[in-house]
């Protein structure tokens, strides 16, 4: 009786299976270098690709990751992260925010807004912390959040919100 090619002499059991390893925890720091309060894995994400655009109100969404494009508004998400080649249309309220595409409209960073070598930012920008790279473009206007605006806003409503804020037209 002949053997089947490629068949063992001895033929032995297989090895058993390795243990599957548990995945590795998600380190829930954005890009900021700021521990989050839910891990990115855990966070809801909403990622237009490329070549789709979306219109309309965008809502519980923690992260938004704009490759294509983006008309809409958004108020209280975590993150707003706009690709090369990505454009965002109209107003945005996050806690931080890092553009590399296109955001025409306004766009309130409570705390970083980044603005990489191929970003452009048309419109309004408020931000407490703004870090813009060589090639960055922001036209238009640039309002920083102080502490005092922070605290007030906080506390009680300011009769001018601009009054706590410092403004930069360009």
């Amino acid at each position: 009786m002949a053997r089947p090619p490629f068949a063992a002499a001895n033929p032995s059991p297989p090895p058993p299976p390795a243990p599957p390893r548990p995945p590795a925890p998600p380190s829930g720091r954005t890009g900021f270098g700021r521990e989050t309060a839910a891990p990115a894995a855990e966070r809801r994400t909403l990622v237009v690709g490329r070549g789709i655009s979306v219109q309309g109100m965008v809502q519980d969404a923690e992260r938004l990751v704009v490759e294509g494009k983006v008309e809409a508004t958004l108020i209280n998400a975590a993150e707003l992260s706009v690709s090369p080649g990505g454009i965002f249309k109209g107003e945005i309220e996050v806690e931080d925010a890092e553009i590399a595409g296109t955001v025409d409209g306004t766009v309130v960073a409570r705390g970083a807004l980044i603005v990489k070598a191929t970003g452009v930012v048309l419109g309004t920008a408020r931000c407490r912390r703004l870090q813009v790279e060589d090639g960055g473009q922001i036209t238009g206007r640039i309002e920083m959040i102080t502490e005092a605006a922070a605290r007030a806003s906080a506390a009680a409503p300011v009769s001018s919100p601009m009054a706590a804020l410092h403004s930069f037209e360009t």
